[in-house]
């Protein structure tokens, strides 16, 4: 599906950092929690994604997962956050991660 062309489109990416002591089941569990969060209807853009071997002095590539998710507008990523299958998600999947980082950005800029 096509990603939003309006003035009020709203992105919303986390980072997702995990212990050093995860593990491949760790990981995989965390995946398929991100994964079922496609099914959210306000989800107008879904990436899940992990850290690019690019190599630059700016690149942060400690994060184990980088989920990138873009709305209509800053209302329908509400919606998203007060949907079930998000909130299975934070609490099924918490326990995988030891930071969160968020960057939510609405645009474009003039």
């Amino acid at each position: 599906m096509p990603a939003p062309t309006t003035p009020d489109v709203f992105v919303h990416h986390v980072l997702f950092y995990m212990p050093a002591t995860a593990s491949d089941a760790d990981r995989a569990q965390l995946l398929a929690g991100l994964q079922k969060m496609r099914a959210i209807p306000a989800i107008q853009l879904m990436h899940i994604g992990t850290p690019a071997a690019t190599d630059r002095a700016v690149i942060d590539r400690s994060y184990a997962f980088s989920l990138l998710c873009l709305f209509a507008s800053a209302a329908d990523e509400q919606i998203y956050q007060h949907h079930p299958l998000h909130d299975d998600f934070r609490n099924e999947c918490a326990q995988y991660w030891e930071k969160v980082v968020i960057y939510d950005a609405v645009g474009p800029a003039a």
